[in-house]
């Protein structure tokens, strides 16, 4: 018990209980409790991990690579040549000689919205063409990010 009955002493003098009051103990264990469960996900957020390198060889472009554009005013190119959307696929069967492992290279207009250039995927995916690199620029770090840097060149992300 946490308190002890009080007998008749002699005087004023209370028993001495040698009994621990645990509830303070509990009130900081828990505390510390609440604590830790928030500052665990915390810690483990930004752990730094030398990753090893990697012996794979980098992927080697093409010799011809086929290149479907959607310019600005939503039309389809085919490497320079200008195509329906109904004859992308056709066109492109032609152009790899009916081999659906071919790569093939998107690129797309700046101003093109998000909608219209998934039309085009979802065409090449309907199509049979599931490998699909997407095309930007690349540029150096320090360079500019200007269009008409002499720094930029075009690259594949696959």
């Amino acid at each position: 018990m946490a308190g002890g009955i009080r007998e008749n002493h002699s005087g004023d003098e209370l028993a001495e209980n040698h009994e621990i009051n645990v509830t303070p103990f509990i009130d900081v264990m828990l505390v510390l409790l609440i604590i830790f469960m928030v500052a665990a996900p915390l810690a483990t957020v930004d752990v730094s991990v030398d990753l090893p390198a990697s012996t794979a060889k980098p992927a080697e472009r093409p010799e011809e690579p086929v290149y479907v554009t959607l310019k600005e005013d939503m039309s389809l190119s085919l490497g320079n040549e200008t195509v329906a959307r109904e004859a992308l696929a056709a066109d492109l069967d032609s152009l790899t000689k009916g081999n659906k492992e071919a790569r093939i290279f998107l690129r797309a207009d700046k101003a093109v919205d998000y909608g219209a250039f998934m039309e085009v995927m979802n065409l090449l995916r309907d199509a049979g063409y599931l490998k699909i690199a997407l095309v930007g620029l690349e540029t150096l770090p320090s360079a500019p990010s200007s269009a008409n840097s002499p720094a930029s060149s075009e690259g594949a992300v696959q």
